[in-house]
C-alpha cells in the first residue's frame, strides 16, 4: 500500500507578519524552519519514493529542511506552480487586520472562506482546485499506483483542495478545513489510489 504524505510549508515570514501571500516568494521564518525540521523528525524511518513542491520558496526550503532532517536522499524532487498557494491578487502583501480596515470584516471573509468567490486580481479556492487536481491526476497519482511512497509539500489552500477531493468533502465543509504548517498528514492509498486511512504524524 502507498504512502502520500501531504505537508504544508512551515511558518513564513508573512505568516508571522499576518500577510497575504500568494505567490509572493516568502522565505520560511526561523519558526517555520524549526517545524521543517520536526516534520522531518517524524518522517524519519519512512520510505519516500519521490517528492512533489510548488515553486515557491517556503516550500522547496520546508522539503529540503524536512528530509534533511529526516535522513532520506537523494530523492526525486519535481517542483510545479500547478501547486502553487492561492493566488491572492489585489491582496498579496497586505496586513489581513489592514484589509479588514479598508475593505469590512464580512467582505474579507468572504474572498477568504468562500468557495467561489475571486479577491480582486486573484483565485478563489475552486480556480485552485482547478490546477490543483488535474495535476495530481496526471503526475501524482501514477506513481501511487505503481507502489511509490509520495511526499507533496505545499500550501494551505493548495492542500485544501487535495484533501476535499480526497476525502469527499462537500463545498461548505472545505471553509472549515484548516491544515496546520509542518504537520505531515499520511494517507494509506489503495493499490487503485482509493484513500484506505488517513491521521496527522
Amino acid at each position: 500500500m502507498p504512502d502520500l504524505i501531504l505537508l504544508r510549508h512551515g511558518e513564513s515570514q508573512w505568516n508571522l507578519e499576518n500577510r497575504f501571500t500568494g505567490w509572493i516568494d516568502v522565505p520560511l521564518s526561523s519558526r517555520g524552519e524549526a517545524e521543517a525540521r520536526a516534520a522531518g523528525q517524524k518522517l524519519r524511518g519512512r520510505r519516500i519514493d519521490k517528492v512533489y513542491t510548488s515553486v515557491l520558496v517556503r516550500a522547496t526550503e520546508t522539503a529540503r529542511i524536512a528530509l534533511e532532517a529526516a535522513g532520506i536522499g537523494p530523492v526525486p524532487i519535481v517542483r510545479d506552480a500547478a501547486l502553487n498557494e492561492r493566488m491572492y491578487g489585489d491582496l498579496q502583501g497586505m496586513n489581513k487586520a489592514e484589509a479588514v480596515a479598508r475593505f469590512g470584516a464580512d467582505q474579507v471573509k468572504l474572498w477568504r472562506r468562500s468557495y467561489e468567490v475571486r479577491p480582486p486580481g486573484g483565485e478563489s479556492l475552486a480556480d485552485t482546485a482547478a490546477r490543483v487536481l488535474p495535476y495530481f491526476e496526471r503526475c501524482i497519482l501514477p506513481d501511487l499506483r505503481a507502489g511509490k511512497n509520495v511526499l507533496v509539500v505545499a500550501h494551505g489552500n493548495s492542500l485544501r483542495a487535495l484533501v476535499m477531493h480526497l476525502d469527499g468533502l462537500t463545498r461548505e465543509q472545505v471553509l472549515q478545513l484548516e491544515i496546520p504548517t509542518g504537520v505531515p498528514l499520511l494517507y494509506e492509498m489503495a493499490a487503485d489510489g482509493t484513500v484506505l486511512g488517513k491521521r496527522y504524524l
